[in-house]
């Protein structure tokens, strides 16, 4: 049945159904017995074919009847940096299940960019996705816990609205920019101390504890930022002489990502520029056997270059 059949009353009970109200509710605010509004939201379903009452509410949505109400004040803040976490004016919201979590961080994530139905299933389910209207059951309880205007709907799919949204890993891309202007004009020191505040904005493992296909790609690339970062705080602090500043970040990242030599190289230059070659040198060691048993491969050309020249004992040039 087309929506333009539904009478006024119709669509002031699915309005009312949409903004989560109860018979008895709208039967109040309607001024009509409660009785008849069940009936009457029984009539809708079958005519629109709607199995349940969360299918109301969906088809509500969707049709633009009853829409989210924009809350007043502090803008919405959501982080991706850590487990999953959204504010407004510093209160926590309920982002609730873990899926329906894993749902929002793929529209936030991918902002102004119409995401399908087949497209979120694929994402946050993978092959095993279920059948049934589970991401419109999702979306509806998103904007109700959001309380935000933030993800519309068009004839393609969903889209997350961005402006006016604080993310977290779009301020870290900000300030990272601010350090690539301070140290291209020359002041390190101030960009060392922005691109820290930069990192000081991860919070653990990005998106911790989300399943599907989505967030473990996602998961890869924010940690590979991450590591982007420090490795350009550790250039600048080495360009300063702040070897042993750069030591500890630069040994945890080496730890939790054996493979890779940049950091390892930076590590191995750090040490050895603070009188600890011996040091750089088993760092090295670690690197080449890690390289070896678990991708059968040997260390790269600036790996070595390093290792060589700490090996002769000179002052390795800059990395």
């Amino acid at each position: 049945m087309p929506i333009t059949t539904l009478t006024e009353r119709e669509r002031a009970v699915l309005r009312a159904v949409g903004r989560g109200l109860t018979d008895a509710e709208i039967a109040a605010r309607l001024g009509v017995p409660e009785t008849a509004v069940a009936g009457q939201l029984r009539d809708i379903r079958r005519r629109l074919g709607l199995r349940d009452r969360s299918a109301a509410i969906v088809y509500a949505f969707d049709h633009g009847i009853a829409t989210a109400t924009p809350a007043p004040g502090p803008p919405l803040e959501i982080s991706v940096l850590g487990p999953p976490r959204a504010w407004r004016a510093g209160e926590p919201l309920d982002l609730g299940p873990v899926r329906q979590q894993a749902l929002l961080a793929a529209l936030a994530l991918r902002p102004d960019t119409t995401r399908t139905k087949q497209d979120l299933l694929d994402d946050v389910w993978g092959p095993e996705a279920p059948s049934g209207n589970v991401v419109q059951v999702y979306v509806y309880r998103l904007r109700k816990c959001l309380a935000e205007p933030v993800i519309a709907r068009d004839r393609f799919g969903y889209r997350f609205l961005g402006a006016g949204v604080l993310l977290d890993i779009t301020r870290v891309e900000e300030i990272a920019a601010e350090a690539e202007a301070a140290a291209r004009a020359g002041d390190l020191a101030a960009a060392v101390d922005t691109v820290s505040r930069a990192l000081g904005l991860f919070r653990g493992e990005p998106l911790a504890g989300l399943p599907g296909p989505f967030a473990d790609g996602e998961r890869f690339r924010l940690r590979e930022r991450r590591l982007a970062l420090i490795q350009r705080k550790a250039s600048w602090q080495l360009r300063l002489g702040r070897h042993a500043d750069a030591i500890a970040e630069l040994r945890a990242c080496a730890a939790a990502d054996p493979h890779h030599e940049p950091v390892t190289a930076l590590l191995m230059r750090a040490l050895h520029e603070t009188g600890r070659p011996a040091e750089a040198l088993a760092a090295f060691a670690r690197l080449r056997r890690r390289l070896a048993e678990d991708l059968g491969v040997a260390p790269g050309i600036e790996a070595r270059r390093v290792h060589e020249v700490i090996r002769r004992g000179a002052v390795p040039v800059a990395v």
